[in-house]
């Protein structure tokens, strides 16, 4: 397929979107804002009502990844004790951004291509076009020590970070994870670790037979991987050298094209499915095996593809219709919509195209890309699960020939 006939399917796509998501916001916007008004902020355990802070605000940051062809950049904004966003810098990963073939809103088609390791305090970003993974030290808003290295595959879209452990996963050809050491000096490939996953895509990968997102289960003792229209969730057990078993556990997805993968505070792993947008519920054996914990829950909404969680709440980007689900679980474990409707915040015309998500680590903020529009928002996330718009951030690399993807909050 000619690049001009791809451009002009993903022209088609996008205008689909935007139009659903303006006629979904014409429809829900009332009901929702009812719903949010007068919610109070969340309590956090061991945190008082006035945050502790000067100093811890002057460490809040929001990392954003511009995915440009010609260069791929990470936009640095900071983040005010209300929420709101102020640029703060741009830096070059040293390599070049991607695009799928086809992608009709998110150029790299997975979830965590950009991570922050709160323990290393690195920032690791995919650089797609370039077939490399770049590590920054983060220094407050400051990105500094810039290290790149070769990915170990074709088209890197998704970074899993345990312990003194990252894995990358390689989207392109047979698609592929390689695993790294975290060094003060940045990533050092992990000799041994490299495990084919057996698909059959170009280098540059069509965006539906692409895998989704790696992933580490909380313990660290699993590896993860969903792939999309091969429908499994495969599992490679991690051996105390670090290196994957040599063959993964493939286990069927519940739902149709698993894409997104978060877990829950008892580690019970959750995975957002993309072709009825719904979300499975499993637990993680030790062979690898998924045992369903809860079957598929549908949300209503048009192709939730990320999920992110913040305590006890679950917030899924769809973005066919350019809208965020909330969810919340119970203390069995049971996961339900915090909201009939299935919309934890009214869209807007400026919010289309939604794609991934970050939540901060004091899970007060909840921060969105949307592809389509070219901007962020960032929302106050209340004790009831609901948003509150707080923030948006525009000038960002709206989807075209390619469009920003990856964020991450501190």
């Amino acid at each position: 397929m000619s690049r001009h006939t791809r451009r002009r399917s993903k022209s088609q796509v996008r205008m689909t979107v935007a139009g659903a998501g303006i006629l979904a916001s014409a429809a829900v916007a009332t009901t929702v804002a009812i719903a949010s008004a007068g919610e109070a902020p969340r309590t956090h355990e061991g945190a008082t009502a006035t945050t502790k802070s000067a100093r811890a605000g002057a460490d809040h940051a929001v990392f954003v990844q511009g995915n440009e062809l010609a260069g791929n950049t990470i936009r640095v904004f900071r983040r005010g004790d209300d929420g709101k966003l102020t640029a703060a810098g741009s830096y070059a990963t040293g390599g070049k951004g991607g695009d799928q073939v086809d992608a009709p809103t998110d150029s790299l088609a997975s979830q965590g291509s950009l991570v922050y390791d709160r323990g290393s305090h690195l920032l690791l970003a995919v650089n797609a076009g370039s077939g490399t993974v770049t590590s920054f030290r983060v220094e407050g808003q400051k990105l500094t020590n810039r290290r790149v290295v070769r990915s170990g595959g074709d088209f890197p879209s998704s970074v899993a970070v345990s312990g003194n452990l990252a894995y990358v996963m390689n989207a392109g050809g047979a698609g592929s994870v390689q695993g790294f050491r975290i060094t003060a000096g940045g990533l050092v490939p992990l000799s041994g670790s490299y495990r084919s996953l057996g698909l059959k895509n170009d280098k540059v990968p069509l965006f539906s037979s692409s895998p989704g997102q790696v992933a580490f289960t909380p313990g660290g003792r699993e590896l993860v991987v969903t792939t999309k229209s091969a429908n499994t969730i495969e599992v490679f057990p991690i051996h105390r050298d670090g290196r994957p078993a040599h063959r993964a556990k493939v286990n069927r997805s519940a739902g149709g094209v698993p894409f997104a993968i978060t877990f829950d505070k008892a580690g019970r792993m959750l995975v957002a499915e993309a072709e009825k947008s719904t979300v499975s519920t499993y637990k993680v054996l030790a062979d690898g095996g998924l045992k369903v914990v809860q079957e598929p829950l549908p949300n209503g909404q048009n192709t939730l593809c990320w999920l992110e969680r913040a305590g006890d709440f679950f917030y899924g980007g769809n973005t066919g219709n350019s809208t965020v689900t909330g969810y919340r679980t119970d203390r069995h474990g049971r996961l339900a919509l915090t909201n009939e409707i299935g919309i934890a915040t009214p869209p807007s015309a400026m919010s289309q195209g939604v794609i991934d998500l970050a939540v901060t680590q004091d899970e007060k903020f909840l921060y969105v890309q949307n592809g389509t529009s070219g901007t962020v928002d960032g929302f106050r996330i209340g004790a009831n699960g609901s948003l509150t718009k707080v923030t948006t951030v525009t000038g960002l690399p709206p989807f075209a020939e390619s469009g920003m993807e990856g964020i991450a909050a501190v």
